[in-house]
């Protein structure tokens, strides 16, 4: 029972709540590949925004290069994240087969690896031969445990084609925010780019912050000044190009 003034729990610690907890667990979670993709995808785009406008250039021009930018550099960001997430996925099916011969050659060696790992966790004595004596008892979790504890692998990878299909829509969906005032033809259409994709980095930051320990008005401001320094940036460099 909580006493007076303690914080209240994040989560649940019945039996049947721990257990659903732990299921989900097992499988990675996608917030950085939205992250990743929301950045990217108003960072690019505006940076494409600012550098056309600041090169004099027309609307026409910002829409066209913005729309290829949406496309062309969305699809190559989900396709690497694709690549990689496959990748970390291969790696540890190509570990995985290792420990399985292992065990099956070399189980007293096996074992003692887990000894060695587990002693580092602080378990000795009985308790730590009981442990080894357990898991080595259980091939799956012994193997999980080599995995994470020898090779150092997150124990959560994504599916590949989820995570790519995050960061495509993530990046889509921030991605058209600096582009919608060109589209809809609104004569102060730079202007407006720069307050909804500032907006937007605000948002992303405060949002990020839910998963960090960080204030939500400091992760908010440090989203908006890494979006803005890029979009800054771009533009001084189509500026440069103005007089050419």
């Amino acid at each position: 029972m909580l006493g007076f003034g303690s914080p209240p729990a994040d989560h649940g610690h019945g039996s049947a709540e721990i257990a659903q907890r732990l299921a989900r667990s097992r499988h990675g979670g996608h917030l950085k590949d939205a992250i990743y993709g929301a950045m990217d995808g108003a960072v690019t785009t505006f940076a494409i925004v600012a550098g056309v406008q600041g090169a004099g250039l027309s609307p026409a021009i910002i829409l066209a290069l913005g729309a290829a930018n949406l496309l062309a550099d969305g699809f190559s960001m989900a396709a690497g994240n694709y690549s990689g997430t496959k990748a970390e996925r291969d790696d540890a099916a190509r570990l995985r087969a290792i420990e399985e011969r292992h065990i099956d050659l070399y189980p007293e060696g096996e074992r003692e690896e887990i000894r060695q790992i587990l002693a580092a966790k602080g378990l000795d004595g009985s308790v730590l031969e009981r442990a080894v004596t357990a898991i080595s008892g259980n091939r799956r979790a012994w193997i999980e445990l080599m995995l994470v504890d020898e090779y150092g692998l997150s124990p959560k990878i994504p599916a590949p084609l989820p995570a790519a299909l995050v960061t495509f829509t993530a990046f889509l969906m921030a991605g058209l925010v600096p582009l919608a005032p060109f589209a809809l033809g609104f004569d102060t259409a730079f202007g407006l780019s720069i307050g909804m994709t500032a907006a937007t980095f605000f948002s992303i930051g405060a949002l990020k912050s839910r998963w960090s320990l960080a204030p939500w008005w400091r992760s908010a401001a440090e989203t908006l000044l890494i979006g803005g320094m890029a979009a800054l940036i771009a533009y001084v460099v189509g500026a440069m190009f103005r007089a050419v």
